[in-house]
């Protein structure tokens, strides 16, 4: 069985067997992979099951996420639980009061290629994610191309690039929070799950619980 979240920049892999040589962990019996899309593609795998703008024939990424999310015994008890995945292209929330679906919103406008921006950034101006430190002061950011413009600004008037960047990523894990209706707990799904500084801005304005990146990957398990 292979379990397949084709996403923009990378795809998350479930597998009853070992796939391939870098490995991110086994769990019960199956082994967890995280590679480019771009590489999966020359694979020329065949899914059990899938989910994501890259997949063939996928399923619907908020079941995934709300199957996926559930599998957490914590979220599967709270009384009210928002799970929040934010991706490159898109971001998307599911809530749960107890235990049963209540509301949800899938946003791949003004969300678009967040996470595929700040990659870039990173990239360009040569600076590693660990020198992104939440900083109190946000860019009012409503896309990724808005914010890249208030960046190169900001680094042309003299302020780093990894401090600027980090004004983005706390612009993001606000709007984040407002679109998810300004929530008390966020149960965070997705690659930022990784991003200290994200997590950090969020926290600004609530409780946070990383989830990881593989919460679609399990959803599509039956």
């Amino acid at each position: 069985m292979i379990y397949l979240d084709a996403g923009t920049t990378y795809s998350k892999i479930i597998s009853d067997e070992k796939l391939f040589e870098d490995e991110i962990y086994e769990k019960d019996g199956k082994h967890y992979f995280i590679l480019p899309s771009n590489i999966i593609k020359s694979q020329n795998l065949i899914p059990t099951r899938s989910c994501g703008h890259m997949a063939n024939a996928s399923e619907n990424e908020i079941i995934a996420l709300a199957q996926g999310a559930q599998k957490n015994p914590e979220v599967r008890e709270a009384k009210e639980a928002t799970i929040l995945d934010l991706g490159s292209r898109d971001a998307k929330w599911i809530k749960f009061r107890h235990g049963k679906f209540h509301d949800m919103d899938w946003n791949t406008s003004c969300a678009s290629s967040t996470g595929a921006t700040v990659e870039m950034l990173l990239k360009f101006y040569c600076v590693k994610p660990d020198e992104l430190i939440f900083t109190p002061e946000k860019f009012a950011v409503t896309c990724g191309i808005f914010g890249m413009e208030k960046i190169m600004d900001s680094i042309s008037s003299g302020i780093k690039p990894s401090e600027a960047i980090s004004k983005f990523v706390h612009g993001i894990g606000f709007n984040a929070w407002n679109f998810c209706k300004k929530p008390e707990k966020i149960y965070l799904s997705g690659g930022f799950c990784e991003n200290k500084c994200l997590v950090d801005s969020l926290k600004n304005y609530c409780e946070v619980t990383p989830l990881g990146r593989f919460v679609l990957c399990e959803g599509l398990i039956c």
